[in-house]
């Protein structure tokens, strides 16, 4: 990966993101030159302890570089404010917060068992297509509008739209 060419890192809080952060960047449309999987952060807290201590100072040093923090709401509408609070200014225009309702295992149970791989490619799936299939499941829809603004910023550079 480039550092000063556009890119993506995503910062997962647990493992099950983890898994599905890895199965969407082995989307075959994914530029997978342009992204990296951070290790997982073993909770919310920590991944946005992490953004704060770390990240936020080496994307100021890194203009062309954004960041995913992959979280679960845990059914808690006020989770995305809160951690929109600990994003700087400078920075709110290329830090992203995604994540299931409740917990990604809840969504692969209703998935019927579909593996966190799978899930992650289907999601890409969609970013690649412009499409909403997966991300219009209950446990994935709150994401609607920092899915748009996502997608707006680094559809052109992670996907192969050729």
């Amino acid at each position: 990966m480039n550092r000063y060419d556009d890119h993506l890192l995503i910062l997962p809080e647990d493992k099950a993101n983890e898994l599905i952060a890895n199965g969407f960047i082995e989307h075959q449309s994914v530029a997978d030159r342009r992204v990296m999987v951070l290790e997982r952060a073993r909770g919310w807290e920590p991944a946005v302890e992490i953004f704060e201590r770390d990240l936020a100072q080496t994307m100021r040093n890194y203009p062309k570089r954004f960041l995913l923090l992959v979280i679960d709401f845990d059914h808690r509408g006020d989770r995305r404010d809160y951690v929109e609070t600990k994003i700087p200014p400078d920075l709110r225009d290329r830090v992203f917060v995604l994540g299931t309702w409740s917990e990604p295992e809840r969504l692969k149970a209703d998935l019927n068992g579909r593996s966190f791989e799978a899930i992650g490619k289907a999601l890409a799936d969609d970013c690649y297509r412009g499409t909403d299939t997966l991300w219009s499941h209950p446990l994935l829809e709150h994401n609607k509008a920092e899915l748009a603004r996502l997608r707006e910023q680094v559809r052109p550079f992670l996907f192969d739209l050729n």
